[in-house]
């Protein structure tokens, strides 16, 4: 299970209603925030999220929307005295302005908290036990851009009525199927976990992505994802604007989550330029199980 926040949800213009950019997502006891638009701090305390156990931010880019409000959770965390280490993960580009950033605050290789930065390849980021999370590089104008795939294991469960109907007891040699390995009972029969064990079930698959000026190449990270979100920037009668400025259009967003099985669209980084009602509107038309994030609304997947 992953459990959404949407810190901000504005384009580069933020509104009295929208902040710049930010996710946190919660997992196996895990909290990791997508992006850090300025005001993100202030964010994570009107959404009652707080700063608990947060020590992880993933960056999409380095534009400034995205990254201007790290300086000011940092501060705030130092005045906390955290003594966590906060792990930021971007591409290389993007951490070489994060890295520049932070040293003309508080000078070369300080800073208030703990930090410490990886930079990301294709591939996988964590391996968090209850879940994995992938990135993959995305197109955004001149930016070193990355989209994230979370992902949790479907299990399978024992069926209680079979260990019964065969004879397993309870104890040792039932954790041991429950792992894979099949026992021998007490008169000799040998149980196999395909005896015993139920359908996999409870795997999720989480896709986030934040600018991108096409969805071409993308389709292998995204198909069959319980949820996508990603940005709709612009409408379809302005879509020679959306190609200029590098991010899409809701029609866009909406035919790529048709196009590979998405179970549900969520649609970010709106522009002040447009009704929320048109945004949905648009995209319902070519994926009906569409919606509009708005800041402080949570989601589980």
């Amino acid at each position: 299970m992953f459990a959404l926040t949407f810190l901000g949800t504005s384009a580069s213009v933020p509104s009295a209603e929208r902040n710049h950019p930010a996710l946190l997502v919660e997992a196996a006891g895990k909290r990791i925030l997508i992006d850090c638009g300025e005001g993100t701090q202030r964010q994570l305390l009107r959404s009652g999220a707080g700063f608990r156990r947060l020590d992880r931010i993933l960056l999409t880019h380095a534009h400034l929307d995205h990254v201007l409000g790290i300086p000011g959770l940092f501060s705030t965390l130092g005045l906390r005295q955290s003594s966590d280490v906060m792990t930021i993960h971007g591409g290389p580009g993007t951490l070489d302005i994060v890295i520049w950033m932070l040293a003309g605050l508080w000078g070369a290789g300080r800073a208030p908290i703990p930090v410490e930065f990886a930079a990301l390849s294709e591939g996988q980021v964590i391996d968090a036990g209850g879940f994995t999370i992938d990135c993959f590089p995305v197109r955004h104008r001149d930016t070193d851009s990355f989209g994230f795939v979370f992902q949790s294991p479907a299990r399978r469960h024992l069926l209680s009525d079979r260990l019964t109907s065969l004879g397993v007891p309870d104890g040792p040699l039932r954790g041991e199927l429950a792992q894979g390995r099949p026992v021998v009972i007490e008169d000799g029969r040998t149980i196999d976990p395909e005896d015993v064990l139920g359908p996999a079930t409870g795997g999720r698959k989480l896709v986030v992505i934040g600018d991108t000026e096409t969805t071409e190449g993308l389709s292998q990270y995204v198909a069959d994802a319980d949820m996508l979100v990603i940005e709709a920037t612009f409408l379809d009668r302005d879509a020679s604007i959306a190609r200029d400025y590098g991010h899409l259009t809701a029609a866009e967003a909406a035919a790529f989550a048709a196009a590979n099985n998405v179970g549900q669209l969520v649609l970010t980084h709106m522009s002040g330029r447009y009704e929320d009602e048109e945004i949905l509107a648009e995209a319902a038309r070519i994926f009906p199980n569409s919606r509009i994030a708005a800041d402080f609304d949570h989601i589980v997947v």
